[in-house]
């Protein structure tokens, strides 16, 4: 979004953010970070919704460290050491990196069959007490992987290190998800809930989450994308591609908000690397 009067489309956006249930408070921040003036975004969202928010402050809440990978532009080739990785697509706000061929066929293939013994109904964290549990915004099969585990983890882990600079030990174990068709995973975001009693245990091992990889294990034959609906982008899902995004606070000011739509047809299996502030243990 650009600093503009309120035109259609963005009084559009404010309504389907209020729609979806978004308050005027996050929609403000949302916009600040996307380089809104205080006074310009108060005023689009007064006249769309006739909310008051002279007393919110407009000062987003202090960021973290996260990683930044190499990649300063799409069309840029990065050198890994043992794999040339193109940049797809790129943006700077928020944080969204696609990459291609990040991972060999022969790899891709390799993931599935140790992970297909092992799988079962996904579970996502549940913040109101630290555990996880079935949720029906998540109907694919997952398993975890612990890092290393087997040779062929222990190289894409480290990859994924020498990609987003930062080390091995502060990523959670890689995770395999298969979509069958119908399977989806609603909108969502990764970082813990500050706001839920179940995150502070959450954070004592490695605390806050603050980015994520999500690599491609094969193309399914229809549907599939990763979704980011505050910023209209589709990311499709192409067998050894990866997409990354990054967040440096635990508030939706981030936009990270994304989801995995349904697989119309086919399936869809993907890697995720969850990239934490300190060492997970």
């Amino acid at each position: 979004m650009s600093q503009q009067p309120v035109t259609p489309d963005l009084r559009a956006w404010i309504l389907a953010q209020a729609a979806a249930g978004q308050p005027p408070e996050t929609m403000l921040q949302g916009m600040l970070a996307s380089g809104w003036s205080a006074g310009a975004a108060r005023e689009a969202l007064r006249s769309t919704l006739d909310a008051d928010l002279s007393d919110v402050p407009t000062e987003l809440p202090p960021g973290v460290p996260v990683p930044e990978p190499l990649a300063e532009a799409r069309g840029a080739v990065l050198d890994l050491g043992d794999r040339q990785v193109p940049v797809v697509a790129a943006l700077q706000t928020p944080r969204v990196l696609v990459f291609g061929s990040f991972l060999a066929d022969d790899e891709c293939d390799a993931m599935i069959e140790l992970a297909r013994a092992r799988l079962a109904r996904s579970e996502t964290v549940e913040t109101n007490t630290g555990s996880s549990e079935v949720n029906s915004a998540r109907t694919s099969e997952g398993m975890f992987f612990e890092r290393a585990e087997f040779e062929l983890c222990a190289r894409i882990e480290a990859r994924m290190a020498a990609l987003l600079r930062w080390p091995v030990e502060n990523g959670e174990g890689l995770q395999v998800l298969r979509y069958g068709a119908g399977a989806e995973y609603k909108p969502h975001y990764d970082y813990f809930d500050p706001e839920q009693p179940g995150t502070p245990a959450l954070l004592q091992r490695g605390g806050q989450r603050v980015a994520s990889l999500i690599c491609y294990l094969n193309t399914p034959a229809r549907g599939g994308a990763t979704v980011f609906p505050d910023i209209g982008l589709e990311v499709a899902p192409v067998k050894g591609n990866a997409v990354f995004f990054s967040y440096e606070r635990a508030d939706p000011a981030t936009r990270t908000l994304h989801g995995g739509a349904p697989v119309l047809e086919g399936e869809k299996w993907v890697t995720t690397k969850w990239v934490r502030e300190r060492r997970f243990d």
